[in-house]
């Protein structure tokens, strides 16, 4: 049965409730905010630098190996460090999730089921959490709201692993495909690379956010278009200071001149920052919990109802 229209009426003198916005604003910003995002892909393609680029901050280490007598990693590991950031007053509880290992193995046959049951498990330790009698007031949230997969700049297409990895990844998280250290390719080949990344995306049908919703506006289902039209970003990560007509930004130099990562014209760095921070933040923690974990609440509710139905009835 539809619900009736209700009458929209206008008051006729101010009555204060539309002071709601800034009264959710000041309890908000007391309780403060949290922010989960799990980088892959092979070691060496720049993800600590990245992660540390992003926010302006040093949070994570690189895991690669420094010394030539340093073990190889025969395995993926899950390694979560977190921070809180605070800018203008807004805290920020960042949980970064890094995943050595993954990829560097001769055969790295299922070297991502660490990382897709390090996400299922915070799913259902969420969901614990929120079945108990006496359940917290705020739970933990540790649900991974981005993932940012990493690509290798080879210019030539997809891997296998890639395939493989992104897709089982899109159905449990919000995946984002970076193309990592795209300073080594030029503009050319990078502008081809995307291209051939975003053909076999659809021939694969790897479905990526951000997503559309019907709750959309039409603005925000261009932002979106406009962020499918980019992905996967090309970015270059730094967290040196050059010098650039006299000014101090942040870049890589070398023998043929500077990369400026924060130039549009260099890389999409800014793109790639501005989508995580500025305008899909809110959403993706959103989406995590409004599609990725309802749909593992469903399932996992109905396992356990079918599973009740199914128990023998004791004697009495």
């Amino acid at each position: 049965m539809a619900a009736a229209a209700v009458e929209e009426i206008r008051a006729t003198s101010y009555v204060g409730f539309d002071s709601i916005t800034q009264q959710i604003e000041h309890k908000l910003l007391k309780r403060g905010f949290q922010f989960n995002v799990i980088v892959v892909g092979q070691t060496g393609l720049g993800k600590s630098t990245l992660i540390n680029t992003v926010f302006a901050s040093h949070l994570i280490d690189s895991k690669g190996r420094l010394e030539s007598n340093e073990p190889v990693r025969q395995t993926t590991e899950i390694q979560a460090v977190s921070h809180v950031i605070v800018e203008n007053g807004v805290k920020l509880r960042l949980n970064i999730v890094d995943t050595p290992g993954y990829g560097d193995q001769v055969n790295n046959e299922n070297c991502w089921d660490p990382i897709v049951k390090y996400i299922k498990d915070q799913h259902s330790a969420y969901l614990r959490k929120e079945l108990t009698a006496m359940r917290d007031r705020y739970i933990l949230d540790t649900r991974i709201h981005c993932c940012l997969y990493f690509i290798s700049p080879t210019g030539h297409s997809l891997r296998a692993i890639d395939v493989i990895v992104m897709k089982k990844l899109s159905e449990v998280v919000n995946v984002v495909p970076v193309i990592a250290k795209a300073d080594s390719l030029t503009l050319e080949e990078r502008v081809a690379f995307k291209q051939k990344i975003r053909a076999e995306l659809v021939y694969h049908n790897i479905r990526l956010y951000p997503f559309d919703t019907d709750e959309n506006d039409e603005e925000e289902i261009q932002l979106n278009q406009s962020i499918r039209s980019v992905i996967p970003f090309a970015v270059v990560g730094s967290e040196r200071s050059v010098i650039i007509d006299g000014k101090s930004v942040r870049g890589r130099k070398n023998r043929w001149g500077v990369v400026n990562v924060e130039d549009e014209n260099h890389c999409e760095f800014m793109h790639l920052r501005n989508f995580l921070t500025r305008t899909h933040l809110q959403d993706l923690i959103e989406t995590t919990a409004q599609i990725h974990y309802e749909a593992f609440r469903s399932k996992q509710l109905l396992a356990l109802k079918e599973g009740v139905q199914q128990r023998p009835p004791t004697n009495q």
